[in-house]
């Protein structure tokens, strides 16, 4: 919080993207019991659980709420399952009158449930340890509504390109319900919060600025006239040397970058008031051994602690040894 609000931090902040998941052998023996992943997620007791098992391990300084991006289309009244191997699939929205009847006036009580979690979280949680609420951005929620699941998105940068009536209909809604969604988080506990936009890279040009910074720009503007005090992450993956301007036409007060850019480089770019987040490999916390360290060692040589918060390019990934993580950690606290 102290980096997030340009203040000098006692130490450099650490926490990562996705760092409650399946390389924890807790997370995989909670989620059998849970018997599914959306079963998981709106169990407030489990899903707090879940929350905190890194904390239990590693001397980290923030959780992350443990839930899914696709809450918001679920609580917008559209079916959702995960199915094994294959990741969400989502009921579809293309056209106006499939837009008309999201329930974004009176979403269902998924919001309620994940509000739920994060007071029971702020209650479990040290004062010191930050809590990040978060949801995802309306381009990349949108894309999967259109898509109705991960696909190559292919239809939804076509409709975005497009820009049809019912499209830019159904951003402004999720700007709307993405932000109330948002609020009740940090009304629950929530420090701060992240939005991630995943699949930003898929858009360019005047798309990306329609699509991806202006949406978040209304974004953080509604949330800041709630809570002005209120830090925002964005991250939007895969935008390359454009996270300068993603920052000032969004007035985020951190950007998270992936890791195929030299971290240094875009902070340098940055208004003086951003903090970056970031932005070791995925891969190269996977492999450990001398690249990982190596890598680990660049970073912390080449940014402020002051402006920055330590985390991975994206999440962890499930094969990860716990041991490389506990490794990272502790080479962050022996530099501070």
């Amino acid at each position: 919080m102290d980096v997030l609000r340009g203040e000098v931090p006692e130490r450099r902040p650490v926490w990562f993207m996705r760092q409650a998941g399946r390389y924890l052998p807790e997370y995989r023996a909670l989620r059998a019991e849970a018997g599914s992943f959306l079963n998981l997620c709106y169990d407030p007791v489990k899903a707090c659980e879940v929350t905190l098992q890194p904390l239990r391990r590693f001397d980290i300084d923030a959780a992350i709420l443990f839930s899914d991006i696709l809450v918001v289309p679920h609580a917008l009244g559209l079916d959702l399952r995960f199915a094994e191997g294959e990741g969400p699939i989502l009921q579809t929205v293309r056209s106006e009158d499939e837009v008309a009847r999201l329930k974004v006036s009176q979403p269902g009580d998924q919001f309620k449930k994940v509000a739920e979690t994060v007071a029971l979280v702020r209650a479990g949680l040290a004062p010191e340890k930050a809590l990040i609420g978060f949801c995802g951005a309306p381009w990349t929620v949108a894309s999967y509504m259109i898509e109705g699941g991960s696909s190559k998105r292919l239809r939804a940068k076509s409709v975005a390109e497009e820009n049809p009536a019912w499209f830019a209909d159904l951003m402004d809604r999720l700007v709307e319900v993405s932000v109330h969604y948002l609020c009740m988080q940090v009304e629950a506990g929530a420090d701060c919060v992240q939005i991630f936009d995943s699949w930003a890279g898929d858009l360019e040009g005047e798309t990306l600025e329609r699509c991806v910074f202006a949406p978040i720009s209304r974004m953080v503007k509604l949330l800041k006239a709630r809570f002005s005090r209120l830090p925002v992450i964005g991250f939007a993956r895969g935008i390359g040397l454009r996270q300068a301007d993603f920052a000032r036409a969004t007035g985020v007060d951190a950007v998270s970058v992936e890791d195929d850019l030299v971290l240094s480089d875009v902070l340098a770019t940055l208004p003086p008031a951003v903090a970056v987040q970031g932005n070791l490999s995925p891969q190269e916390l996977l492999a450990g051994g001398g690249a990982m360290r190596e890598a680990v060692a660049a970073l912390l040589s080449s940014v402020p602690k002051q402006r920055h918060i330590f985390n991975l390019g994206h999440g962890i990934v499930p094969p990860t040894p716990i041991a490389h993580v506990a490794e990272v950690v502790a080479m962050i606290r022996a530099a501070d």
